[in-house]
């Protein structure tokens, strides 16, 4: 029986989480985490029978008490409720699915107890991959990527670490790693120009042509952002460099992603568009289980077609880059401004070329601090959340 914790056992990646976990019965949900929505938690922890659950406000957990008051469950609060069941004691997996930067002082502590993370989490390593990948392999601590594209990385690699024994990071610089092909599928304004992008909505920029997302991550991959997240990622997750990590715009969505070796040889991960695989992956690796759904079916697709990013329609993978190349605190500027400005768009405050736009703004403000600690991070982002809200009020 593995035992798994889940935070962010609400949103998208946590209810697909528990999905797997009903077609496996040798998974047990030991504890659960989630922002505001009560309904949906006593609905889970009804279910799933956790030991301990946890609400992001003290207003919210006292709300699933007393309607869980019935249930043999420990109803936890806030970031120290998250990090109590980081480091359960009856876990051994810590799914973080949580959004935002909350996530990275569990993560830490997970790490530290010796759990292993199935990573949904892109501001744990964005903002913190120096401090927790080389935290990671000090504790001896798995750190199995649940991103599609980054599962696809990791399922292309690990053919080539049959036979090969030690830590994994040092295994990734030994193997002969000349490329990751990084693949996005454009989102839904490909092939659009800035003027068409002007007057462009909420509704049209929800209606990712391939995935089913929450919002915010929807939009991300409207503007490219995600795919610069997901690059500064890819950098901490494989220790390649950033010259290394190339993004390929893929519509079909079927690659997910692939790695080109030294001798030219092209490793690739395939599948359909569902979240389910990768997060199944994560969880029983090494191994693969059955999964129903669907497959794909290569001569009803016909074919798979191959874009360069527009970068200068979409900026914003252009600034990752930009921020990844000046390391430091600078990723934490980059993805705390794209936030509030996602924010500011979806409540129809700002433009949707003003996202990057902002993100660019913040960036060009900022004083690099050069090996930001945890709380610098934390403090970088609340500084940027405030001058971005400060300017979204003038726009």
């Amino acid at each position: 029986m593995k035992k798994i914790a889940i935070l962010g056992s609400t949103g998208s990646i946590g209810t697909q989480t528990l999905e797997i976990v009903r077609n496996n019965r040798d998974l047990k949900v030991v504890a659960l985490a989630a922002g505001s929505s009560v309904e949906k938690m006593e609905a889970q922890i009804r279910e799933f029978h956790p030991l301990k659950a946890c609400m992001w406000s003290e207003e919210a957990a006292e709300e699933l008490r007393v309607r869980t008051a019935d249930l043999d469950v420990e109803i936890l609060a806030g970031m120290d409720g998250l990090l109590e069941i980081a480091v359960l004691p009856a876990s051994q997996v810590l799914v973080t699915a949580i959004v935002g930067m909350i996530g990275i002082r569990p993560t830490i502590a997970a790490i530290e107890a010796g759990k292993d993370i199935a990573l949904a989490n892109k501001e744990t390593l964005v903002c913190a991959g120096h401090i927790i990948m080389p935290l990671a392999d000090e504790h001896n601590v798995e750190i199995l990527p649940v991103d599609s594209e980054h599962s696809a990385i990791f399922q292309s690699l690990n053919g080539e670490l049959v036979g090969r024994s030690g830590r994994r990071s040092r295994l990734y610089r030994e193997m002969g790693i000349e490329k990751i092909l990084l693949t996005a599928s454009g989102g839904p304004f490909r092939g659009k120009t800035r003027e068409e992008l002007k007057n462009m909505g909420v509704q049209e920029a929800l209606k990712h042509p391939n995935w089913t997302m929450g919002h915010k991550v929807t939009i991300d991959s409207s503007t490219l952002v995600n795919k610069g997240l997901e690059v500064m990622e890819a950098k901490w997750l494989f220790g390649v460099e950033l010259d290394q990590i190339q993004v390929v715009v893929h519509p079909q969505s079927i690659i997910h992603s692939a790695v080109q070796y030294a001798d030219g040889a092209i490793i690739a991960q395939m599948g359909v568009p569902d979240m389910k695989l990768p997060i199944q992956y994560a969880l029983f690796y090494p191994d693969r289980r059955p999964m129903g759904g669907r497959r794909v079916d290569l001569f009803r697709l016909g074919q798979l077609t191959f874009e360069k990013p527009d970068t200068e329609t979409f900026p914003g993978l252009e600034m990752a880059y930009q921020a990844a190349r000046a390391g430091g605190s600078m990723p934490t500027v980059y993805n705390a401004a794209n936030e509030k400005a996602v924010e500011l768009f979806l409540k129809g405050e700002l433009p949707y070329l003003g996202i990057a736009e902002l993100i660019g703004e913040a960036m060009e403000r900022h004083k690099i601090i050069a090996d930001p600690t945890v709380a610098q991070i934390l403090d970088t982002e609340r500084e940027t959340h405030e001058y971005l809200l400060c300017r979204g009020k003038v726009l």
